[in-house]
């Protein structure tokens, strides 16, 4: 619909350069109104050529409507201009009847664009450091970052999923040292616990299975003897049981990356380098700088020390040029909302290896409150210091744990409470959703039971026009709202679109189905009312997929 239209608006103006005297035509952009009372869909191009034609866009959205009138298209039941120069446009029925029976044709393959025409796109999310179980604010991130792939995808765009491993610096030395402190209070050699140590049960869970193991062997030794075999075993340990996690949640990554490797393969040191030629460094107060203020950032930023250790920023420098090496069109970062301040060190850093700034986004995931019965669940015993993923998913589920941590936009502070995410309800959207999905499959086996199960239910063969309450066809026009929805989703990195949409649709259906009989004693009107179903059931389907939650036959 969207393409059809772009089409002919652009066949009209074509047909009025001559008349203005402009060989220049504006981008055609058309979208869904958000009052249904003013359209199906809508376009501001008259507004985008005001300037060049020096006329009120309302006198040159009538020229506009008055040239696609002549084009007669069939697919319109009408075409208006509105408020200050909006071009409004109705689809006619028998388009969208159509339209409805070329989805039952193709399927999911109806629902794809390729607006992304291909281009590579690098997503990296979570990056947790693999110092502690992933917590809710890990979820909320790797449910955004991976639908948001998922839509990408969708959309045409080539996606890589990566997460970076912060397996280098003090943060992992810090890990193996609060190991290595209760595996000595296990041997009943106690040592100072560190100060910063990490003080979660499952530090003791690691020093417990190296006890069961290795037993006393490294009962006399200091940590300078001992401290890589116990950073490295705990740092593992973490590291795979965060991948579990994630992949219990729905999540699996193309690619992982370590920060170590980028130091030990010198390319820490070849981004500096290059930064070095370009003018870009300089020393100050015995320690190296990054002129990252010559690129917007609030003040220039120390790379190596004056002790001669690379700061956190040197490999973050490194990581984004190894990005920029691996030729993608754009890439994409997403933090936790505390990073806000190093979205400017990072485009400064992109900036200056001659990256166009509209071609690195960050997107900022804000904080999840877990609730039960209306006030904040306490802290988790295992983590120590919040609540995990794990616990949320053993709970609740991994469906309803992402769909509730889409249900917002990433940038929104989001109340997780828990009691309505196990309810079996109207309140509980993640149900809301699924049992539209369940209940048009119970449908379908009620039809085969009755004979009403042919071919012609499936492939839009039956006799469609019979199809004139006004709700059904408020349901075929939100049917081919998702494509729009699917491309806005993801040229704006927003994935909750597709989550409001599905609560949309799911509304739409349970309140047809509660006022109107889909099976009836009227087997031409089933068959009908059957192949509206099945259009929903299709993009319900499709869209639980993008957003990661299963579609259940039965529930």
């Amino acid at each position: 619909m969207k393409q059809d239209t772009v089409e002919i608006i652009r066949n009209a103006l074509k047909g009025l350069k001559n008349r203005w005297g402009t060989e220049a035509l504006p981008r055609i952009e058309v979208e869904i109104p958000r009052n249904g009372s003013m359209g199906d869909i809508a376009t501001t191009v008259a507004m985008r050529l005001t300037k060049s034609l020096r006329k009120p866009p309302r006198e040159i959205a009538a020229e506009i409507v008055e040239k696609i009138k002549e084009q007669q298209p069939d697919m319109f039941e009408s075409v208006e201009t509105a408020g200050p120069g909006f071009i409004n446009f109705r689809f006619s029925r028998e388009f969208l009847l159509k339209s409805l029976a070329g989805l039952l044709q193709k399927g999911r393959h109806a629902l794809r664009t390729d607006t992304g025409k291909g281009r590579r796109i690098q997503v990296e999310f979570v990056s947790a450091n693999p110092t502690g179980p992933l917590h809710v604010g890990h979820g909320r991130g790797a449910a955004v970052g991976d639908a948001l792939c998922n839509i990408l995808k969708a959309a045409g765009f080539d996606v890589q999923k990566e997460f970076y491993i912060n397996d280098a610096g003090l943060q992992v030395r810090l890990l193996g040292e609060s190991v290595f402190a209760r595996y000595r209070q296990l041997t009943g050699n106690n040592v100072p616990f560190p100060e910063d140590g990490y003080r979660g049960a499952y530090i003791e869970s690691i020093a417990k299975e190296i006890h069961d193991r290795y037993g006393d062997r490294y009962r006399e030794e200091t940590f300078e003897e001992c401290g890589e075999f116990f950073t490295g075993y705990a740092y593992r340990m973490m590291l795979a049981a965060i991948e579990k996690d994630l992949r219990d949640f729905g999540v699996v990554f193309d690619r992982w990356q370590s920060e170590r490797e980028l130091y030990s393969q010198g390319k820490v040191k070849e981004a500096l380098d290059e930064l070095r030629s370009k003018g870009l460094l300089y020393e100050k107060d015995g320690a190296t700088w990054f002129r990252s203020s010559r690129f917007g950032d609030d003040k220039d930023r120390v790379v190596i020390k004056q002790d001669g250790e690379y700061t956190y920023f040197a490999s973050d420098i490194s990581y984004h040029r190894y990005k920029l090496q691996r030729g993608f069109d754009t890439i994409i970062d997403i933090w936790g909302a505390d990073h806000h301040g190093y979205v400017p060190r990072i485009r400064s850093v992109l900036e200056a290896f001659d990256l166009p700034p509209d071609k690195f986004r960050v997107i900022l995931i804000q904080m999840v409150s877990l609730l039960r019965h209306g006030e904040p669940v306490q802290m988790s015993k295992r983590a120590g210091e919040f609540i995990t993923l794990r616990e949320v998913m053993d709970e609740v589920g991994a469906d309803i744990t992402r769909f509730i941590f889409l249900t917002r936009r990433a940038d929104s502070h989001l109340d997780f409470d828990i009691d309505i995410a196990k309810e079996q309800s109207a309140e509980n959207p993640v149900f809301y959703v699924q049992y539209a999905f369940a209940r048009i499959s119970s449908l379908f086996r009620q039809a085969s039971e009755r004979g009403l199960g042919s071919g012609d239910t499936e492939t839009g063969e039956a006799d469609l026009t019979l199809l004139s309450e006004n709700e059904e066809i408020s349901i075929i026009k939100k049917l081919f709202q998702y494509i729009m929805v699917l491309e806005g989703a993801a040229h704006s990195c927003e994935p909750h679109r597709i989550t409001y949409y599905l609560q949309e649709l799911a509304g739409m259906f349970h309140a047809y189905y509660y006022k109107h009989r889909i099976i009836s004693g009227d087997d031409k009107l089933s068959r009908a009312r059957l192949c509206l179903c099945r259009g929903v059931h299709i993009v319900l389907e499709d869209g639980l997929g993008l957003i990661g939650v299963s579609a259940p036959e039965r529930m």
